[in-house]
């Protein structure tokens, strides 16, 4: 009390003196002194951060630095001081809450706290402490400045001694201490109060520093390496995984999140992650049993499993993530996926499921297996469900399709692909009648009814049968080639398709096929180019029928669309299928939609311009055609993952027409033909000009096939200019190794030379002792003979062998 009282008293000044705020604070501020007592300093430090409030500039103006200078030497040595500064910081440099003149203060006096890289790097080694309030403080702090100043916080980062090890040790689930148990448990109500306040506190922790690692890591692939090599991919996913993977709440999807922005545009970060061993831990957070082999029926758990919006977010996130890895150029990059994921799509088998109607979702039947690539054509042509609710047309449903259709596109790039798949729409070898029937063909030849009035689930079945064909021959004269020879079966033969057609009973066995009746048809089989330009000539007289609604005629522009597409892709750069599609009609059918000027229907008109056999009905009307078809908004909204729209887009063109329902949407093209259509925008204009007997700019009269032969050409040209320099360097190898072995083989020599010479003088050497030993036994023999003599002549007796030997020398 008597604490409180001395302190009161010193903020009230004398006696009865009237004390303003600004008084208050100088006095306060005073108190932040380092030779003030500790409790001082925190006293005053808690009423600055209840003055802050209402003086946000008065307390920054007069105590900002002093509150840098507590938090310098005071915030790790008591927890309270610490949170208290932390929290007083935070309110003077908030820039999110308050009126513009309160958020200009907030990024002043955040300049003024990173005039250095003192406070940041004092914050970052605070990140590193043990009471949770001041770690958690000091999260929200650094995020309130690097939301207003992130560049210059990143730079402070790079340069701290122990910032990424604090903020990477923070990542740590600090619940782990109790599922251990290493906590302490004495009173078991006590306790279990104590443990849910931790884990909610936890959570928020988590939160916010996985919200601290996002923002350090935006737009700086400096920090992504540091973070990374430091440990960050092992701590988020150990955060994923006690979160329960792909099921778990917000936590987890900041989590992927994050990883998402390590990964995303940073190769170093990339090759590093794959040689860590969290790339098949990415494949079992999706649930799907890892050993299983492709050809056996996923686990009905799996199949099964409900999906909220929670999860459906998280594993999109994972599903990206392993999209970007798998999709990049790296080598080895398959390796993410488990070894029984590595195969052909057609040769997965996968048992489709659909719900009973009216259980709510409760109960479920088994559709007939079929390979990955037929229910991924069912999907796009009929929708979820086998068709159930297809014709509600809502915006997620078309999501899904057009997803389908997109995934198909990437399945066929490989030429090869694209002409087996065609290959299987042929008649058999040696049959002269029409081929086999497959859904595919079936949504697109089946002609439009014009009895009564559309059905939906028809006319986006058929376009975006439209728009799977145009990815089988676009670009492709040898598929296109191919795909004239298809003869579909006549249309009168063709069963109506059913919803249920591919329904199995979960514990039955498939239904029998109706029987089809056989009709007798002396009329020969049609290609489908015939086909198209009968359906498509039907498709122009029923628009223009004066009963038709706004909304029907909508549908059958869009009927329209899809065969023009299809059509435009197909016959570009292909003499022989123009020669077709026009002797089957078609230059009458698309002469008269160019010569309308309707103000409500702009994309038609322009679409039958891309056919270059039109060119004689005017140069000026063509151009304009295709100009507003760039203006139109259902051309300008698509884009590489914007497909489908809401409806009616371009809505004012037809006033009249509002959705059925709120989500409705509606797809008009998709991206590649929009990419085609800009690609060869100029080409098509320059052609209208041009004569017909004129070598084209853009290929030098060559047709497609030309093109490809170039680009074979070309391509043996590169692998045997690769070969050749294999060879040259193997050449330079054999140099090197020869250029070594001669330099050896001299060295020897120029050795053995030496040998020689050193054995030579030694021969020299000895010969000549020979000579001189020789000399000498010739005086000694000499002398001897003397010596007998002498001795002879003295008198004395000589040994018959002395004699012997004399003779013997003698002789010799």
């Amino acid at each position: 009390m008597e604490f409180l009282s001395q302190t009161y008293v010193a903020l009230r000044g004398p006696t009865g003196a009237p004390q303003t705020p600004q008084d208050t604070i100088n006095r306060l501020s005073d108190r932040l002194s380092p030779a003030a007592l500790l409790a001082d300093r925190r006293a005053a430090v808690l009423a600055l951060k209840g003055l802050s409030r209402d003086c946000k500039r008065d307390v920054g103006d007069r105590a900002l630095s002093g509150l840098l200078e507590v938090l310098a030497n005071d915030a790790e040595v008591d927890a309270d001081i610490g949170k208290a500064v932390l929290e007083t910081l935070q309110l003077l440099c908030d820039t999110e809450d308050g009126d513009v003149a309160s958020k200009e203060l907030g990024f002043k006096y955040t300049d003024q706290v990173l005039t250095n890289e003192n406070t940041t790097h004092t914050l970052l080694s605070l990140l590193g402490d043990q009471n949770f309030y001041t770690r958690f403080a000091t999260l929200q702090y650094l995020l309130t400045l690097l939301h207003n100043r992130r560049q210059l916080v990143q730079g402070y980062f790079l340069k701290s001694p122990n910032g990424t090890r604090n903020v990477v040790s923070v990542l740590e689930d600090k619940r782990e201490i109790i599922r251990n148990g290493q906590y302490p448990i004495r009173n078991m109500n006590r306790f279990l109060l104590q443990f849910s306040t931790w884990i909610k506190w936890s959570l928020i922790e988590l939160a916010e520093v996985i919200a601290l690692v996002q923002a350090l890591i935006s737009q700086s692939p400096d920090i992504q390496k540091v973070l990374a090599f430091e440990g960050a991919f092992e701590k988020l996913f150990t955060i994923v995984s006690q979160e329960g993977g792909v099921e778990g709440g917000a936590v987890t999807s900041s989590a992927l999140t994050c990883v998402d922005s390590l990964l995303r545009f940073n190769s170093s970060n990339q090759s590093y992650f794959r040689e860590t061993a969290l790339p098949p831990v990415l494949c079992s957070l999706l649930l799907f049993p890892p050993n299983i082999h492709i050809r056996d029926s996923a686990p009905q758990e799996f199949a099964l499993q409900f999906w909220d919006n929670q999860k459906q977010h998280n594993a999109s996130l994972v599903v990206g993530i392993i999209g970007m890895l798998v999709g990049s150029k790296g080598a080895g990059s398959l390796r993410l996926l488990p070894p029984n994921l590595i195969f052909p799509l057609s040769e997965l088998t996968l048992t489709p499921y659909m719900p009973v109607p009216e259980t709510n979702g409760e109960e479920w039947d088994r559709l007939e297996p079929a390979s990955a690539l037929d229910v991924l054509v069912e999907l796009a042509l009929h929708g979820e469900y086998n068709g159930l609710e297809s014709g509600k047309r809502n915006k997620d449903g078309l999501e899904l399709r057009a997803a389908a259709v997109s995934v198909f596109e990437n399945v066929v790039q490989k030429d090869e692909v694209r002409r087996a798949i065609l290959q299987v729409m042929l008649p058999s070898e040696g049959s002269s009648g029409p081929g086999p029937v497959i859904p595919l063909l079936h949504a697109l030849v089946a002609p439009p009814n014009t009895t009564s009035a559309l059905n939906l689930a028809s006319v986006t079945s058929t376009h975006l049968a439209t728009f799977i064909f145009s990815h089988l021959v676009r670009s492709s004269s040898r598929a296109k080639a191919l795909a004239r020879t298809i003869t579909p079966s006549p249309v009168s033969s063709l069963a109506e398709p059913s919803v249920g057609s591919f329904f199995v009973p979960a514990d039955g066995t498939p239904p029998a096929p109706p029987p089809q009746p056989e009709e007798e048809d002396d009329e020969p089989p049609q290609s489908v180019l015939h086909v198209l330009s009968e359906n498509l000539s039907l498709s122009f007289l029923s628009r223009s029928r004066a009963s038709t609604s706004d909304r029907e005629s909508r549908e059958w522009d869009r009927l329209v669309i899809g065969y023009l597409c299809l059509l435009a892709q197909w016959l570009w750069e292909d003499p022989q299928s123009v020669r077709e599609f026009l002797d089957a009609g078609g230059f009458g059918t698309l002469v008269e939609p160019i010569n309308q000027t309707s103000e409500t229907d702009t994309v038609i008109p322009a679409l039958a311009t891309i056919y270059p056999i039109l060119n004689r009905l005017g140069v000026d009307t063509l151009v304009g055609r295709m100009a507003r078809l760039r203006e139109d908004e259902r051309f300008k909204a698509v884009g590489p993952d914007t497909v489908v729209l809401p409806y009616p887009s371009a809505s004012h063109l037809q006033p009249s027409l509002r959705p059925e329902r709120e989500d409705e949407g509606e797809i008009w093209f998709d991206w590649a033909f929009v990419d085609f259509w800009k690609s060869n925008y100029y080409t098509i204009q320059r052609g209208f000009s041009a004569e017909p007997d004129q070598l084209s700019s853009s290929a030098s009269g060559q047709n497609a096939e030309s093109a490809i032969l170039v680009a074979s050409l070309r391509d043996m040209i590169r692998s045997q200019s690769q070969e050749i320099e294999s060879l040259q360097h193997k050449v330079k190898e054999l140099m090197t190794a020869n250029d070594e072995e001669v330099a050896l083989m001299n060295a020897k020599v120029n050795s053995l030379s030496l040998e020689l010479r050193q054995t030579e003088k030694k021969q020299k050497d000895t010969e000549k002792e020979q000579e001189d030993l020789l000399v000498l036994l010739d005086e000694m023999t000499s002398k001897r003979k003397k010596d007998k003599a002498k001795l002879k002549e003295l008198g004395q007796e000589v040994s018959e062998d002395e004699g012997e030997d004399d003779c013997h020398d003698d002789e010799e």
